[in-house]
């Protein structure tokens, strides 16, 4: 739907406080008080189950608070204790859990089951606000979340410093004019939003349809620190010298490849994954049409060729750019309908030699990806690449 360079950006703008008529959704925000705000929103579609902007800035803050609740389960558990700071992506202005509680395999499927569940709220809120030229001016960057579960939304859990932390490991890399940016959220974005909600959802679905115990078991010391495992010796060495890991967890990295081969114990998460895939191209489709057919120029977050993009108003999306999108999600489409087969890199006379130009194609053999959701089988990554793991 958008740019893939911008996707964290869009994140963070996704639902942000203010504009010179300020919605009523951006002081919950501001102050990182997403239940009173999502009470205070619900009370109004009571009042008015029409109140387009209130459905808007409910859905807006039901996906943060899946992001937020997301946030405080990995908090609790300690989530890359004493490694965080290492890693690009993972830099959040989060502070180390002292006290972390054990995270066992059981725990682990449950917080994913969590953000799906608070994922499924935010997108069926979204759903029911329908085109009507719904405007919801956000400020970038003052949205606060209480990541730590702490009761508090702080100035260090800005959208603003978490984007310095990501994009810089903890400096000014975004200029502070971030802060005063504003866009204006129409209905083409609430189903971007929607969309939004769709991919991370499949994602959800995929990881819950698979049984990863074992890896877990085996691995899960590197990302917490408090493991319930039958090998409590990996647990023991802690943190090393070297960013916080050690020369032998290497051994570990490897064993995370090794033990991705999964069992499919939840054949009918992998339908649902393909289903939300499937909504994402539909919804990216609809959304196009609303934007193309807006005649306003007003601090667009995805501008039609004749609208000018408010973070970036050098910035235009061209007839060409659109055509390409277009003719993307129309193979998307096919490849998840089966009506069109993945290239596939064996049973090539003569093999094929390395460094080519282009990738293999055997011309009378495709990878139906659809069925590997409508008949899902072990998830062996050594025989997927190798071949014979696909069917």
């Amino acid at each position: 739907m958008i740019r893939p360079t911008l996707f964290v950006v869009a994140l963070c703008c996704a639902c942000l406080p203010a504009s010179a008529q300020q919605p009523a959704v951006q002081k919950f925000l501001q102050e990182g008080k997403l239940a009173d705000g999502a009470a205070a929103m619900q009370k109004a579609l009571d009042a008015n189950a029409n109140d387009a902007e209130a459905g808007f800035s409910l859905g807006v803050i039901q996906f943060f608070q899946a992001v937020e609740g997301l946030g405080q389960d990995q908090y609790r558990d300690g989530l890359l204790g004493g490694r965080r700071r290492q890693l690009p992506m993972m830099r959040l202005p989060v502070p180390e859990n002292d006290s972390p509680e054990q995270i066992s395999y059981a725990k682990a499927r449950k917080i994913v089951e969590n953000f799906l569940e608070r994922l499924t709220v935010a997108e069926a809120t979204l759903a029911k606000v329908k085109p009507s030229g719904v405007k919801l001016p956000l400020k970038v960057g003052q949205v606060r979340l209480d990541l730590n579960g702490d009761g508090v939304g702080t100035d260090e859990e800005s959208l603003l410093e978490v984007m310095n932390a990501i994009m810089s490991g903890g400096g000014s890399g975004l200029d502070e004019s971030v802060n005063q940016l504003v866009i204006a959220f129409d209905d083409g974005d609430v189903l971007w939003l929607r969309g939004y909600c769709h991919v991370m959802s499949s994602l959800c679905e995929v990881v819950l349809a698979y049984d990863w115990k074992d890896q877990f078991e085996r691995t899960a010391h590197l990302f917490y620190p408090n493991v319930e495992t039958p090998y409590q010796y990996l647990v023991d060495e802690g943190i090393g010298p070297l960013g916080g890991f050690n020369t032998q967890n290497i051994l570990d990295v490897i064993t995370i490849i090794h033990t991705v081969n999964y069992e499919c114990t939840e054949p009918k998460r992998m339908q649902s994954a393909l289903t939300h895939l499937e909504t994402v191209v539909k919804l990216s489709r609809e959304s196009w049409k609303l934007i193309n057919a807006e005649t306003d120029n007003d601090q667009e977050w995805l501008p039609n060729p004749k609208q000018t993009a408010a973070f970036s108003p050098n910035m235009r999306v061209t007839p060409e750019m659109q055509t390409q999108w277009f003719v993307f999600l129309d193979e998307a489409d096919a490849i998840l309908q089966g009506k069109k087969l993945l290239p596939f890199w064996r049973g090539i006379e003569g093999g094929f030699a390395p460094f080519q130009n282009s990738f293999p194609t055997n011309p009378k053999i495709g990878i139906n990806l659809r069925k590997v959701f409508t008949d899902p089988q072990r998830l062996d990554l050594v025989l997927w690449i190798q071949g014979t793991g696909l069917h």
